[in-house]
């Protein structure tokens, strides 16, 4: 069967009219590297002409690995496609190294106090937030997941792990703010800390903490021994 063209393939199908209807993130890797060629050959759209490309080099991993002279032995690239490519494969990996240097490490819980303070500390309602961290110990993520009242709030284990295998998470901190501005744990954070750690082990992502935050202090629940 034929290879339909770009110019045969309906006008709201094509990758630019697609990207501008539904969003980059809806489209597949091969239309986006459509876009960027632009033009594919006399036999091939951009779309097929960027299929083979991902199929002969593995995927996107293994084009981000060619050289310039490589892409430009395929059929239908020349050096401008080729540098425009690995400009935007490039570009793709400082994002992923920008997002990875700008994830702070957590090493105690005074960098947990440092990141969430200034957002939790006047807040009139208890808000529990979760922390969710990789193998390096690094925020990769972080979630509300619960507003209570005045002085109490309410979290169930299976809500906050979820959250946390959705992230692929290695671990969690858990941080909730006192509205009084008094960070000694109650009876209810503790036991809740019991049941976050003990739920924890049984999954295979580590409880690191549960820190408090009030007005001008805050309490590791870790350093008191509450875990």
């Amino acid at each position: 069967m034929d290879t339909l063209l770009l110019r045969e393939v309906p006008a709201e199908e094509r990758p630019r009219e697609r990207m501008l209807r539904i969003g980059a993130s809806a489209l597949s890797n091969a239309e986006l590297l459509a876009i960027l060629l632009r033009t594919g050959t006399k036999r091939e759209s951009a779309v097929t002409l960027a299929h083979r490309l991902l199929r002969e080099a593995g995927g996107l991993r293994g084009l981000a690995d060619r050289s310039v002279e490589q892409l430009c032995e395929q059929r239908g690239v020349g050096s401008a496609k080729a540098l425009q490519l690995l400009a935007a494969l490039e570009l793709g990996k400082r994002v992923a190294r920008a997002d990875l240097e700008a994830s702070p490490a957590i090493r105690s819980p005074q960098d947990v106090a440092a990141l969430v303070r200034e957002d939790l500390r006047y807040l009139q309602q208890e808000h529990f937030v979760v922390l969710f961290l990789n193998t390096k110990n690094r925020v990769v993520g972080r979630e509300t997941l619960s507003v209570g009242s005045l002085n109490a709030t309410i979290v169930h284990p299976r809500e906050v792990y979820r959250a946390a295998i959705k992230r692929s998470a290695a671990s969690i901190i858990c941080v909730h703010n006192h509205p009084s501005g008094d960070p000694t744990p109650s009876p209810e954070d503790i036991q809740l800390t019991h049941r976050l750690s003990e739920a924890g082990h049984i999954i295979g992502i580590e409880l690191l903490d549960h820190v408090i935050i009030g007005d001008r202090s805050y309490v590791s629940l870790k350093e008191r021994g509450d875990m």
